[in-house]
């Protein structure tokens, strides 16, 4: 979960890096102005282009052919990396139908504002995580309803 979690962040770094430094959102500008909403369908876009193009990596290693590995220790070590691969790859095509969704905001004038409250997410926690749905306070309280749900 963890190295899922960091290869996301990694991703969404590269993606920040791939914009370059040219306008970066600052609290003192109008909360989710048009600059600010091109940012964020900018960073968007970046984002999902860097795991299409890790995605087709992995399409390509995989069309290569099957591992063959003479030793069993290392087929087995090789299957198993593998299995962690496709993972990784099924939680970033699920990603994917997230970061979709975050445009459709940005076309529909929804993005950036809490989806249970409709307060400002806030741009610390967009640029943390720009496909955010919720204030950190609505996603806590969501999270601990999952957590009474599960436990009763």
């Amino acid at each position: 979960m963890a190295t899922a979690l960091a290869d996301e962040i990694d991703v969404l770094a590269k993606a920040k890096r791939m914009l370059g430094g040219s306008y970066v959102p600052v609290e003192n500008e109008a909360y989710m102005c048009e600059a600010q909403q091109d940012y964020f369908q900018r960073l968007l876009l970046a984002w999902k282009k860097s795991i299409l193009d890790a995605s087709a990596g992995t399409l390509a290693q995989l069309q290569d052919g099957p591992i063959r590995e003479p030793d069993l220790n290392d087929r087995a070590s090789s299957e198993t990396d593998w299995g962690i691969e496709l993972r990784t790859r099924d939680r970033q095509r699920k990603l994917i139908a997230k970061i979709d969704s975050a445009l459709r905001r940005i076309e529909e004038g929804e993005y950036g504002y809490c989806e249970v409250t409709g307060e400002p997410i806030g741009l610390g926690r967009l640029e943390a995580r720009p496909i955010a749905t919720m204030t950190v306070e609505a996603q806590e309280a969501h999270e601990r309803r999952e957590k009474v749900s599960r436990e009763e």
